[in-house]
Parts: structure tokens; sequence; C-alpha cells
């Protein structure tokens, strides 16, 4: 009970692991606890029996030692146990807190012989297949502290920025980005069935009907809140969403997933592109300060040092990343002409590209990721696409002088290790110019009506951006493949779980 008072008021359930070894007690140099957890590791000796136990709470766990042998007797790796003891000064190096365990319980066993989480190397196939247990693994756990962690930050920097967080449908009438590769929604008691054939059906003839609609419209699970978000940002001038998103691309790179989270935000009354970076770039500078002494992205950093190198690489480019929190300039801007024509310069003299960098076409991941590497040498946002590559929504720029053909107000954020990390642009607030667009992409004006009527009634110039959760985790963690930076990942072909 003293344990739990030494913790907020507000608590409901005991401390766990992490929030003892947060706040140890100071009232008195021994205090009983309880802990609950499983089995990470364990070191027997003749007299003295050391384990560490972890509830998940913290990347380190928690030392504890038996100076009972008996007690520990039944204890294996990954058995979940409930441990009795007090909480002391430890006297070796490596933590400042043990528990010196006077009663153990094994609430679960775990056998040695058959438990699929042994402590050797596991590879990364081998963890997927493992799906459901590789949340066990140090490397998947800290990258779920890290989700929490990153989501928490996030919502402290649009709050402090007034936002307002919404959640936004996951059932949509609507392609926000029209690629067309999105899932259709047909409600199981729909589904076209196969009856047996009666004697007066020939086998040939047709069996089926063509599913119902459950709403009497196609509905899809969405690929983005925006146009959501855009009509309650005319009410509500600052708001954003963390939501889950679906894109049925059957691409098989480490970048994409079938099923991810996007960060989205959407506000009204700004008027440039250059504003739009500002605040990305503000929110993951917060991202980055506030993981700069986390102790689970420096182990998930660490997971990538070669163990023969006494000054990793990870170890330069994790204060490579950490440094971008504390530049005393804004990071790069670069149009997309400009870059372009940086791509082709080095392509002419290198031929270092498969595909040739042309203006009016969109830019590979291997262009992204040599501007970013390599020409800026760190984050640049790529400003004024052309109209050509991007859905009808973005804003016609007001200068359509360009050599080349008209260009949107719209940016995407380019980063060292990943390519595209954000995507955004100013909305078309003019009626005429948005129902231009929308005839222009081939989409019909009846089911935009809707979106037509928010620049009717009271529009205002807005803009967004998009972010893509999974890259984030990845950009700021190292973990080479957004499969491993969600708990349970589906792609094409595969759904884990």
């Amino acid at each position: 009970m003293l344990a739990r008072r030494l913790l907020s008021t507000t608590a409901s359930l005991p401390p766990n692991i992490r929030q003892l070894l947060a706040h140890p007690p100071t009232t008195a140099p021994e205090i009983a606890v309880q802990v609950n957890g499983w089995v990470k590791s364990i070191r027997r000796q003749k007299k003295v029996v050391f384990a560490v136990i972890s509830d998940g709470s913290s990347e380190s766990g928690l030392q504890a030692v038996f100076p009972d042998v008996t007690l520990a007797k039944h204890l294996t790796n990954g058995a979940s146990v409930r441990l009795s003891g007090k909480l002391i000064d430890s006297p070796a190096s490596g933590q400042a807190k043990e528990l010196r365990v006077s009663e153990a319980t094994v609430l679960g066993g775990c056998d040695p012989e058959t438990y699929p989480m042994q402590k050797q190397a596991l590879t990364v196939e081998y963890l997927r297949d493992n799906c459901h247990l590789r949340a066990r693994t140090r490397e998947i756990g800290a990258m779920l502290r890290l989700r929490d962690s990153t989501t928490k930050a996030i919502n402290d920097y649009f709050h402090d920025n007034g936002f307002v967080h919404v959640h936004t449908p996951i059932i949509t009438s609507n392609d926000c980005e029209g690629a067309g590769e999105t899932f259709h929604i047909v409600s199981s008691s729909d589904l076209p069935t196969s009856p047996s054939p009666s004697p007066t059906t020939h086998a040939s003839s047709p069996t089926t009907a063509s599913p119902s609609e459950y709403f009497n419209h196609p509905a899809y699970l969405t690929v983005s809140s925006q146009l959501h978000l855009e009509a309650v940002a005319t009410a509500i001038s600052r708001v954003y969403t963390l939501s889950p998103c679906f894109r049925a691309e059957r691409s098989q790179t480490s970048r994409h997933l079938a099923e991810f989270w996007m960060l989205e935000a959407e506000w009204a009354f700004t008027a440039s592109v250059a504003d739009l970076c500002v605040v990305v770039e503000g929110a993951l500078r917060h991202v980055l300060r506030t993981h700069a002494a986390s102790p689970d992205m420096a182990a998930l950093w660490r997971a990538k040092a070669q163990p023969s190198s006494k000054t990793p690489a990870s170890d330069s480019r994790l204060a490579a990343l950490l440094a971008l929190a504390k530049m005393p300039s804004a990071w790069a801007r670069m149009s997309y002409t400009d870059a372009v024509a940086a791509l082709a310069a080095h392509h002419a003299a290198t031929r270092a590209f498969v595909f040739a960098p042309e203006w009016g076409k969109g830019l590979q991941s291997e262009h992204e990721r040599w501007l970013a590497e390599e020409h800026v040498r760190g984050p640049v946002f790529v400003t004024d696409y052309p109209a050509a590559l991007k859905p009808f929504y973005m804003r016609a720029n007001d200068d359509d002088a360009s050599a080349h053909g008209p260009t949107v107000a719209c940016f995407d954020l380019l980063v060292p290790g990943i390519g595209e990390l954000v995507g955004g642009s100013l909305r078309e607030e003019r009626l005429g110019l948005l129902e231009a667009a929308i005839e222009r992409h081939g989409l019909n004006k009846t089911d935009y009506a809707w979106y037509l009527d928010l620049r009717k009634y009271g529009g205002a110039p807005h803009g967004g951006f998009g972010m893509g959760f999974e890259r984030l985790i990845s950009w700021i963690s190292g973990i080479e493949s957004v499969r491993e930076c969600v708990a349970m990942p589906r792609w094409a072909g595969r759904m884990l779980l």
C-alpha cells in the first residue's frame, strides 16, 4: 500500500516495474513490494539465484535476487510470476534497485524445451511466423513503447498548438487519393452464394447474384481522413486525428502496409505551404526532443550495432537524428523543379539512377533518398509539384507561368533512410477551380457535392498534411521495415493473426 501511495493519488492499480524504478521510496531504505511479470532470464548459483523480471513497462526490467534458492526452483524463461520482497539498493552495477525475494509464485509455467522465444537470435521471418509471441522480444517491446510515447508527444504538440483531436470514419464512400487502391466493404449476408444445382438448373447457368450495398452506396475502408477533417475544420478551425487507414496496393516493399496508422491534420486560415512546413517540422522536432533520453529508442538503435564495432555507425546516425531537433535553422526547402534539376545533373554525370529524372514524372524512392541522404544530407521539403501528379483537391498555384506546366501548392517531406515521410498541401478553396479539377480528374461531381458545399458556405483558406505513423517509427528507431513497426502487420498476401 505504501508503494501505491508513492505514486499519483489518481492511480487505480498497484505500480508496475517502470513506476517502481522511476519513483523508488525515499521514506525508508527498504520497502515491501509485490511485483508481477515474466521471467526474461535466470542465472543460478549455488547459494543465490538471479532473475530479470519484466512486465513490459520498461526496457530494463527488474533484477530479482533469491537468497533462498528453493524459491526459484520452478522458475523458467517465459514463466509468469508473482514475487514479494524488499526493494533495496543494488550493490552491483547495472541497476540502482533490485528486489530481494521472500515469496515467489509461478502463475503460469513455460516449458523451456518447447518455448518458441528462446534467448538466441531469432530471425525477422521467424518472429513474423510467431507474431502472437513476438511482443515478448526486447526489440518489439521497445518498439511498442516507442509508439506509445510518440503518440503522447504528438498529442501534446497538437494540444499545445490549439488543435482538437477528432475521431474520423473508417468506413467511407470516397477514395481520397483517387488511386483506386481501396478495400470494398460487403456485408457477409450479401456475399454471393452458390446453391446446389436443381434438376432444372444447368451447371453452366449463373447461380450467383451481385451483392447488394449495405449502405445503398459503395463503401470502402478509408485510405485517408483528410476530406472528413476538412469538413470539421470549417467549424473547429484546427483538427487532427491519428487513426487507421487501409490501402489495397500489392507493394511488397519495406515501406508499405495494407493496414497502417496515419497522423493527419487540417486547419483553416493558413495561406502558404511554408506555414504547413513550419507545423510539420515543429511536430517532428518535438517528437525528437521528447525522445532525446528515451531508453527504448536507444535500445532499438543499439540493436542495429555490429558487436565488433567500438563506435557503431548506428550511434552516429542516432546522434545526427537527435541533432535535427536542435538545428538553429529551418530544415531545407526546395521546389520540385529545383529537385528534378539536381537529380538530372547527378544522373547525367553518374548514371546513378534506374529511373531517369524528368520534370512531370513522380520522384522514385531512389530519387527521394538521394535528395535527403546525399544532396541535402538531412530532411528536405520538396514543394510545388506538377498538378498532373497530384489529387484534385490541391490548390493550384497562382503563378502558373512555369515553363514546364501548372503546379500545385503542396510539399513532400523527404528524410534520410526513409524517403517520403509526410505529404501535404493547401486545399483548393476556390469553388470554380475545385469544380474544374473534379471534372478534369474524371470524378462524379454529385459524389462531391458535400465537399463543394464547404466552399459555398463560409469557405476559408486551409491546408493540412498526412504522415504515416509506422514510417515515423521506422525513422526515429532505425527499424528498416514498417512491418516491424506495428504489433500485428498486414500486407498483400499475408495477415498475421
